[in-house]
């Protein structure tokens, strides 16, 4: 089967046996797979630096798969022809899933979302998880009030739908133009990117947020956004401020989790939760859409398709 990779920040396909699902495992025939910000810091081999993963000289890509089973180990509920999406949050493996097939736990599979292509449920389990669990270790109550930064991202886009189905009242930060897209997210206020955004925040809130979800790694801007005694919670290793005035400072590190999965693929069926993809290409193209990504400005994911 192909494979991509990343050799010396250089992006590789290969051809390399298909791997065996082994106990507790499936794998899955890849018939999508998002290009996120984390593949391209992957490929530019810098993990290390960030203490994430030991050194290697080669780095496989790809942490979402929308696909289909054809191989199920002893003890899988899953069953071969199965539909699901997948996340492999293991950064050191040999494969990853952009490739023509890839092997995940089955902790790490749920059932994909009917009535959603690949390509738009492939979008789902990275960002979605990540914004899930940057919500929990929040532990904001209904009625209190979080600002979410890159809120027209794929990662923020989630943070607000996600925070408003649980009752908090969501301050977005944003492009001008994206106003209107993060207010359909679910935003009650929004506030441009590049203004200054403690003032912004406090003129609406008075005292502050109660806490920050900072999917934009505005870092100390945001911080100052919030209340005595707030949460600050980073997505990005090594962008958690120091915990100032008796703030909670949490850094969300994402799992893979089947059950997380499965409610926000039932999310997305319910239209409740947003699949956008920005663009397709084919898996040897993975070179193009990983240098458009690297631009910005893109509003939803790019999608590998073998």
């Amino acid at each position: 089967m192909r494979a991509l990779i990343a050799r010396d920040g250089q992006l590789d396909i290969i051809e390399t046996p298909t791997p065996e699902a082994g106990p507790g495992q499936v794998r899955i025939k890849v018939e999508a797979a998002a290009v996120n910000p984390i593949d391209v810091v992957t490929a530019a081999g810098v993990l290390p630096d960030y203490g994430l993963a030991p050194k290697r000289d080669t780095w496989a890509l790809g942490w979402d798969v929308a696909g289909v089973v054809d191989q199920v180990g002893a003890g899988v509920r899953l069953g071969v022809g199965d539909r699901v999406i997948g996340l492999s949050d293991r950064l050191a493996v040999p494969l990853k899933t952009q490739a023509d097939y890839v092997v995940l736990d089955s902790t790490a599979v749920a059932p994909a979302p009917d009535g959603i292509g690949a390509a738009e449920a492939s979008t789902l389990p990275l960002n979605a998880l990540t914004a899930l669990q940057a919500l929990d270790l929040a532990r904001l109550e209904a009625g209190q009030t979080v600002l979410v930064t890159g809120a027209a991202g794929g990662l923020g886009g989630y943070a607000v739908e996600l925070a408003a189905l649980r009752g908090l009242r969501v301050i977005a930060v944003a492009a001008e133009q994206d106003e209107q897209a993060v207010r359909g997210f679910g935003a009650e206020w929004f506030l441009p990117r590049g203004d200054d955004l403690s003032s912004g925040v406090r003129a609406l809130v008075p005292g502050g947020a109660d806490g920050v979800v900072d999917a934009a790694a505005v870092g100390l801007d945001a911080q100052d956004s919030v209340r005595n005694g707030g949460v600050f919670v980073a997505v990005q290793a090594g962008a958690a401020p120091l915990p100032l005035r008796g703030h909670r400072v949490e850094t969300v590190f994402v799992t893979a989790d089947a059950t997380q999965l499965t409610a926000v693929s039932r999310l997305a069926q319910a239209g409740r939760l947003s699949v956008r993809v920005a663009g397709t290409y084919p898996l040897e193209r993975a070179a193009e859409a990983h240098t458009r990504l690297g631009r910005g400005g893109l509003r939803g994911r790019l999608v590998l398709i073998p």
